[in-house]
C-alpha cells in the first residue's frame, strides 16, 4: 500500500525531508522576481542597481538568480533599498494540514 495517498504534497515533502529546501527554494524565486519587477518599473539596470547597493553587477546577477539559494538578508536589504523598498521577514505559524 503506498504509504502517500491521502497526504497533501507539504506532507510528502516533510515526510520526505525537502520541506525546508523547497520552501526556501520558493522564496528565493518570489523575491528575485519582485526585484526584477521592481528594477522594470523604475528603469534600472543591473548596472545602476549595482552602483546603488555598492557592490559588483556579478552580485546583482546572482540575486536575480532564482535558482541560487545562497542570497543573504543582507544582500536583499541592500538591493530593496536601492529601490526604495524595505524587507519585511516575519515568523507566521504553521497550518496543520490534517484534520484531527
Amino acid at each position: 500500500m503506498n504509504q502517500h495517498i491521502g497526504s497533501d504534497f507539504d506532507d510528502f515533502l516533510a515526510n520526505e525531508g525537502f520541506a525546508e529546501e523547497v520552501s526556501a527554494a520558493a522564496l528565493k524565486r518570489v523575491i528575485a522576481w519582485q526585484l526584477e519587477q521592481a528594477m522594470k518599473e523604475q528603469k534600472v539596470s543591473k548596472k545602476a542597481l549595482a552602483e546603488r547597493m555598492k557592490t559588483s553587477r556579478t552580485a546583482v546577477d546572482r540575486a536575480l538568480d532564482q535558482s541560487d539559494p545562497g542570497m543573504t538578508l543582507a544582500t536583499l536589504a541592500s538591493a530593496a533599498r536601492a529601490l526604495g523598498q524595505r524587507v519585511e521577514v516575519r515568523l507566521v505559524p504553521e497550518v496543520c494540514s490534517r484534520q484531527p
